[in-house]
């Protein structure tokens, strides 16, 4: 399958009164058509940075550095000017933002919020624009569209404001949906429409959809590929299968293993990662996991890890594969949140 984005070595950095914090540190992940990339960590390890990076929304005093490669259509649009941007960001690729609230102009109805897409980029004059909208409404399950196209976003639950959301992203039917964390502040029952809402929209219209969460619930039954990050590195890519019954790399697995499970001993206090995150700021010399790892070995605190290859193209970055290394795999497969299916 043919890959519809492509990024390479992506870096982002911010330049602050302290230094140089590189949030993104040679970031590699494509996309394919119709398919669903979930970019998975911590809060703080880069994910919603590297969604904007994509988005073409770092703005000062973040940089995207010299030599990384955002490859789409052909083109790498880290090069190019504005111009080009502006045609792709909203037409190509839009993005749904986690604080729809926020992200919402709380001035205009939403009903010109999503006619103002429609208009830029499809050059639909203001009243063929607002029926569009009404039919977007109706696309995104929102009743009496032709009466709340006229409302403001306040006037709209967290559960519908998202929706909103989503109607704005597929206003110009884009190739790819950036989700960042789509379900946050929602209840469960609201998480679970919102997501069976994208899954439904991406089959009929063939989207590509990259899934920004810390949650690795949420992207148990829709994720075709997952991406896991710690402190701005992808330090672990694979299928959803391969991620969840085969994890490779300590951190991926202390993530499972952090979820709570319905059929779980209920005394049982839940899992936590002992231990932060390293500060960005800093050069990391060996593996960024290192203070955190039950499993670290000398060579962890000096070099960092090189990347080993499994089967299906799972891939994993951490010295406990290298060939060196004796005894068997030093944790199970599935943490907490799967069991092996016969």
């Amino acid at each position: 399958m043919n890959n519809i984005l492509e990024v390479k070595n992506l870096q982002v950095s911010y330049h602050t009164y302290a230094g140089e914090v590189k949030a993104v540190r040679g970031v590699d992940f494509s996309v394919s058509e119709g398919e669903t990339l979930a970019i998975v960590g911590e809060s703080g390890c880069g994910k919603t940075v590297s969604a904007k990076a994509v988005m073409g929304l770092i703005q000062t005093p973040g940089v995207i550095k010299e030599g990384s490669e955002i490859n789409y259509g052909g083109k790498n649009l880290v090069a190019q000017p504005e111009s080009e941007w502006e045609k792709y960001r909203g037409g190509e690729c839009a993005m749904i933002f986690q604080d729809a609230l926020a992200a919402l102009n709380p001035t205009l109805s939403v009903g010109k919020q999503i006619a103002e897409n429609l208009i830029i980029h499809r050059n639909c004059n203001k009243r063929e624009a607002m029926e569009k909208a009404v039919e977007l409404l109706e696309k995104v399950g929102i009743p009496e569209a032709d009466k709340r196209v006229k409302q403001y976003p306040h006037e709209f639950s967290g559960g519908m404001r998202q929706r909103v959301m989503i109607a704005i992203a597929l206003a110009c039917n884009p190739k790819i949906i950036i989700a960042d964390e789509p379900t946050t502040a929602l209840d469960v029952t609201i998480q679970a429409q919102i997501l069976e809402l994208l899954k439904e929209l991406q089959k009929e219209l063939k989207t590509s959809i990259i899934l920004i969460t810390h949650d690795l619930g949420v992207v148990a039954d829709m994720a075709d590929q997952i991406a896991v990050m710690y402190s701005g590195k992808i330090i672990e890519k694979g299928s959803g299968r391969d991620i969840f019954y085969h994890p490779r790399h300590p951190y991926t697995w202390s993530l499972l293993n952090a979820v709570p499970r319905l059929d779980g001993d209920r005394k049982k206090n839940l899992v936590s990662i002992e231990g932060t995150p390293p500060d960005l700021l800093l050069e990391l010399k060996g593996c960024p996991f290192v203070e955190r790892c039950a499993h670290c070995m000398n060579i962890c605190t000096r070099q960092a890890p090189p990347t080993f290859t499994f089967e299906n193209e799972h891939r994993a970055t951490c010295w406990l594969h290298h060939e060196k290394v004796q005894g068997e795999y030093p944790f199970e497969t599935g943490g907490a949140l799967c069991v092996e299916k016969a």
